[in-house]
């Protein structure tokens, strides 16, 4: 494993929930980073984010480090939950909230 991939992996690892995206929650680069920050605020957890675009390598390590092609992804426990559709999907049935809870809750319990 090269340090790109080690270093997302180290992010994933380290963070319950991440999202991968383009810009930031509060100044996203893309409709797709947008809409999918907003639906992880919508769910009101606290997430980290990665911004791609302030590293090439990482912008295109991402893409190989899940086996998925497009930017914003989603990762939750270490999964690849996956991107912008997906999480809209389940953002609106109400799954996407119940996972990133889940999560947030088994991470502060020392779980």
């Amino acid at each position: 494993m090269d340090e790109v991939q080690e270093a997302i992996k180290k992010q994933v690892d380290s963070h319950p929930v991440i999202l991968f995206m383009k810009g930031t929650p509060q100044f996203p680069q893309c409709g797709f980073s947008q809409k999918a920050s907003q639906a992880l605020a919508g769910c009101e957890v606290q997430f980290a984010y990665v911004n791609v675009l302030e590293d090439e390598r990482i912008r295109q390590g991402i893409k190989e480090f899940g086996n998925w092609p497009t930017i914003p992804q989603l990762y939750v426990n270490g999964e690849l939950v996956g991107g912008c559709d997906i999480i809209l999907e389940m953002y609106e049935s109400g799954d996407l909230e119940k996972m990133v809870k889940e999560s947030a809750t088994s991470h502060s319990s020392g779980a």
